[in-house]
Formats: C-alpha cells, sequence, structure tokens
C-alpha cells in the first residue's frame, strides 16, 4: 500500500488528492457528478493516481488540467478522456518549451520519491484529447456544471474551474499561498493581472488552490489583485522585475 497519495473530502462528492512528499505539494481535485466524474489536474505522475481515484468513484472519469505543466498532466496516461484548452494543445504534441531532461530535474528535486520509483523511466504526457476547451465552455457531469474560465498569466491555456451552486472556485497555479510564478517564458504578468481581476468578482465561497497550503479564503484573490495592481502602477508588470514577498504570498516576474 502506498503512502504517496493524502486523501481529504470536502463534501460527500468533492474530494482532494494531494501529493505532500513533494515540494510541490499538488492537489487533484475529483468532483463526483451523477453520471461522471471529473478530476481536475492529475499531478505529478510518480504515483498511479487511478488507484486512488477509483476507491472515491465508480462514474466513469474526465480528466482536466488546470493547464499543461508536468506537474498537472502526470496521471493523464491513465485517462483517455481528457480535456485540453485550445491554447496548449500543442504542447501535447512536443512542443511544450522545456525538455524532458528539465523536467525530470523537478521530479526528483527535494522529494521523498518511493522505493520503487525510476526517474529514467519518466515521460512527459503527450496525446489528444476529446474535447478542447474554450472561456465560458461548461462541463457537465450530471447534476453538477462546471464553468470554465480562461485565466492565462502562469501559462497561455491556464484554467480555473467555477461551480456556480456550491461556490467552489479551483485555481490552479493562478492562486495558492506561496511563490506565483510569472517568470517562465511562456508567462504574461499583464494577462496574469487581467485574470485574477477577472475571478476577484466571482460570489467564491471557497478557493482551491493546486499547491501547497489548503486553507485559502477568498479574501487572498483580492490580495493578490492588489499586489499585481501595485506592480503595475510602479512599472514594474514585466519579466526581469524579481521576486516580491507579500504577507501570504509572494510574485517572480
Amino acid at each position: 500500500m502506498s503512502d504517496w497519495f493524502t486523501i481529504d473530502h470536502i463534501d460527500k462528492d468533492t474530494h482532494i488528492i494531494s501529493e505532500y512528499r513533494h515540494w510541490e505539494e499538488t492537489h487533484a481535485y475529483l468532483l463526483n457528478g451523477s453520471t461522471h466524474s471529473l478530476l481536475i489536474d492529475t499531478g505529478l505522475g510518480i504515483e498511479n493516481i487511478y488507484e486512488e481515484v477509483i476507491k472515491l468513484t465508480a462514474k466513469p472519469v474526465i480528466a482536466v488540467a488546470t493547464h499543461i505543466h508536468w506537474d498537472h498532466i502526470g496521471g493523464h496516461r491513465y485517462f483517455p478522456e481528457f480535456y485540453a484548452h485550445e491554447d496548449e494543445v500543442h504542447w501535447l504534441t512536443g512542443e511544450f518549451p522545456l525538455t524532458v531532461e528539465q523536467i525530470k530535474a523537478y521530479v526528483v528535486e527535494r522529494c521523498d520519491l518511493p522505493e520503487n520509483f525510476n526517474v529514467d523511466n519518466y515521460e512527459f504526457f503527450q496525446g489528444t484529447p476529446v474535447r478542447v476547451l474554450k472561456d465560458q465552455d461548461l462541463i457537465d457531469i450530471g447534476d453538477r456544471t462546471i464553468q470554465v474560465l480562461h485565466t492565462p498569466g502562469h501559462s497561455p491555456g491556464h484554467m480555473c474551474f467555477y461551480e456556480e451552486a456550491s461556490g467552489y472556485l479551483f485555481t490552479g497555479d493562478l492562486v495558492y499561498k506561496d511563490t506565483l510564478f510569472a517568470y517562465y517564458p511562456s508567462t504574461d504578468p499583464a494577462a496574469y493581472l487581467a485574470s485574477i481581476e477577472r475571478i476577484a468578482v466571482l460570489p467564491v465561497k471557497k478557493v482551491f488552490p493546486a499547491h501547497h497550503d489548503l486553507n485559502v479564503q477568498p479574501a487572498l484573490i483580492q490580495d493578490m489583485k492588489n499586489a499585481f495592481t501595485q506592480l503595475k502602477v510602479e512599472g514594474r508588470l514585466h519579466h526581469g522585475s524579481g521576486i516580491f514577498k507579500y504577507k501570504d504570498f509572494s510574485i517572480w516576474i
């Protein structure tokens, strides 16, 4: 029995599958509807997340990543029915801006790896989504409807997922407590601010990040909006400005 994953329950039909033994402390979210289950992000791919998912649902599972970075699609190989945003489909066909060697270095960094894991066998998932998503699309899993919000900034096709009925917002790498990354070649600091502004007006009741501390209050979104706005006012909202530290987060641009 692997102790790689930690399971938490938001409600009887919504679950968190976490990987705390890696420094990124990733969180995947399983939403169970009456006809399907939706798995938001599939984690690092170090251990088999499918084995955890089937303990929590007997429904057909649709996988969707907040964005096509290695730590969010590591388990996609177990879920042939997956969706991706139109602006990142090309990353699933060999055009991702990092090499496999760079990705493998991130996989083993600051990580309590399982004994049976061999990073030499690690692969960056490639495949063809069964559905290509765009902004404002709806994902119906039976008695639950999830709205797609295109929120670029961290990556071109980054998405947040909003369930209006519950007030749940799954924020991926847009909002979490730690260092927000807007310095990679494929990031856009100005778009990041626009995305934060967009979700800041939603009547969100609970925020569910893709990394680190799960205790994220909706007020943090406003704090991040204020921080990005101030950087813009100061003329610092561009690549190369540095790292800016705030109470519960930092911004690296």
